[in-house]
């Protein structure tokens, strides 16, 4: 553990203290780079508090008050709505501290695990649940962490059909290169990039989200199943010429379709196949008959 991860973390332990003295609060547990040991000096503080019932905005005011001077910033979300999240400063550090009663987050996690929500925003919240540190109520959140490292093939497969749709960019490269398409190109990649992360988290069995991603290579280097040199190969697409870039493209999609039909058979590929290798031609003028 880093000296700066050591640091967020005590300063975590010591502001925690005034919530779980509530005897509402039931669970607390560290997530984000602090529970991954990836700290820097810009890092923030990202803690989940579960309860019975939620606190009270009174209640978590005279929370901060006890955190030397805790300044907030914003509250987002609706209590009413069974979780919400505050924003405060403590020690110039930014603290972002989600609440939740514990049904509505058993209930979010089953609307992935069960239901096979892939577009909730819980998934990211579930990917750090498995590496979060319990700092309060260790036996419930070992609980959730068992639970959500179950990770049914029902998620995975609907994981890689809702990814596995590329536009096929490399088809077109000449006609963009005569045209004002630079917003539009970029924006193509961001989503192919991602949707071939989707695909591949499905293959893997990981929780993916393209809500603020970060740390691209330590995703990918949990991957058993992937490209070769997926992590430059990507990274590669936005900083080669558009000439090269589309090419590299086309050949991650490929190869990723192809390990969709090596590991996971019961997926339809065509679509995604159908324009592999396709190159849209000019058409000329020609003499119309009269």
């Amino acid at each position: 553990m880093t000296d700066k991860t050591q640091y967020l973390l005590e300063l975590i332990k010591r502001n925690v203290k005034a919530y779980i003295a509530n005897p509402k609060t039931k669970a607390v547990m560290v997530t984000g780079s602090v529970a991954e040991g990836l700290c820097d000096e810009y890092s923030d503080c990202d803690v989940m508090l579960y309860y019975d019932e939620l606190p009270s905005l009174q209640e978590l005011l005279l929370s901060r008050q006890q955190n030397h001077g805790a300044e907030l910033i914003e509250i987002l979300g609706e209590p009413k709505e069974g979780a919400f999240g505050e924003t405060f400063f403590v020690n110039g550090v930014e603290c972002q501290f989600a609440h939740a009663t514990i049904a509505q987050w058993e209930k979010e996690i089953s609307s992935v695990l069960e239901e096979f929500d892939i577009q909730s925003p819980i998934i990211k919240g579930m990917s750090g649940t498995l590496v979060a540190i319990p700092l309060y109520g260790e036996t419930l959140i070992e609980q959730w962490k068992a639970k959500v490292a179950n990770y049914p093939d029902g998620l995975a497969q609907k994981m890689v059909e809702h990814y596995l749709k590329f536009f096929p960019i490399w088809g077109i490269q000449s006609k963009l290169a005569n045209r004002d398409t630079t917003l539009w190109y970029h924006q193509i990649l961001v989503e192919s990039a991602q949707n071939l992360l989707g695909v591949l988290s499905g293959l893997n069995r990981l929780y993916y989200s393209t809500f603020q991603f970060k740390r691209m290579s330590r995703f990918i280097e949990q991957m058993k199943i992937a490209p070769e040199n997926l992590a430059s190969r990507l990274e590669g697409l936005f900083r080669y010429p558009a000439s090269f870039a589309v090419n590299e493209l086309e050949a991650l999609v490929r190869e990723t379709v192809e390990l969709v039909e090596i590991h996971m058979q019961g997926v339809n590929t065509f679509e995604a196949r159908r324009r592999l290798g396709w190159r849209q031609q000019p058409w000329k003028l020609e003499q119309l008959d009269q």
